[in-house]
């Protein structure tokens, strides 16, 4: 009961916050240019247009996702809602949830319509993405929105402002997106090379944005560019359990963000 509550309260303040019709802008003008990227080719599977296009979802909708969900949960704090909010018969997990989904709510709405400004533009100039390709970035980016926005959760359990949430949802974007692949370079070499294949496939397990990377790429057939290194993810990915077990994992990525971030809002 309390959960339906806050998200409807949640997507009735999303909708009337000025940075969700920013963001909306933003990725309708970045899903006309991925638009223009996909008319230069004839895409089918996993080609470099279909890379680049996944690469700057990955460069754009986690941020996007962990400063407009973070915010929603310190302004919570600023503007003394919370307090109001706590005199009334709700635990923190159902405050928590309720916020989680009607944040989901208010994002897949903004990257839906974001998609649907780029199908329609596409269909006026002859150059429409497949219904199999939309659907499929639509998916991706749904993947990234709900894994990304138990982090935000969590960013906006542990700090007191606004600018302590945009300071560290960039510090994490920056780990996850862009230093990523760096550091674990740079943090491999010091390993005996034995160890270098088992640790790689089990520090993917901590990145949501490349285990959903690698399930996409694979699902489109190109999980050979990873190399002899992922050869287990890419074995389950291609079984007939690896759908199941990529939800599976998304539940857990979730449900392991969420419990932290309601034990660290419960201590503050």
């Amino acid at each position: 009961m309390h959960i339906n509550l806050i998200a409807k309260r949640e997507v009735k303040v999303g909708f009337r916050n000025p940075w969700a019709y920013s963001f909306m802008a933003l990725f309708s003008l970045f899903s006309l240019g991925l638009l223009v990227i996909q008319s230069q080719s004839y895409m089918k599977g996993y080609t470099y247009t279909t890379g680049t296009m996944l690469n700057l979802i990955l460069y754009l909708l986690p941020l996007m996702t962990m400063l407009l969900s973070s915010f929603s949960l310190t302004a919570e704090k600023e503007e003394g809602s919370w307090q109001l909010l706590s005199t009334y018969a709700m635990t923190t997990s159902s405050f928590l949830i309720g916020k989680y989904v009607g944040q989901a709510l208010v994002l897949i709405a903004i990257v839906s319509f974001g998609y649907g400004i780029s199908g329609v533009a596409g269909l006026l100039l002859g150059k429409s993405f497949a219904f199999s390709t939309l659907l499929f970035l639509l998916v991706f980016s749904i993947c990234l929105i709900l894994l990304f926005l138990g982090i935000a959760m969590l960013i906006g359990a542990l700090c007191r402002n606004r600018w302590q949430a945009l300071t560290m949802g960039v510090s994490i974007w920056f780990f996850y997106i862009l230093a990523w692949p760096t550091l674990l370079i740079s943090l491999l070499s010091f390993v005996p090379y034995t160890w270098i294949k088992p640790l790689l496939q089990i520090v993917t397990f901590f990145n949501p944005a490349e285990f959903v990377r690698v399930y996409s790429v694979t699902r489109l057939g190109g999980g050979a560019i990873f190399g002899p290194e992922y050869y287990k993810w890419i074995y389950w990915i291609d079984s007939a359990l690896g759908d199941v077990c990529f939800v599976a994992l998304c539940l857990l990525w979730i449900s392991a963000t969420l419990f932290i971030a309601t034990r660290a809002w419960e201590r503050r």
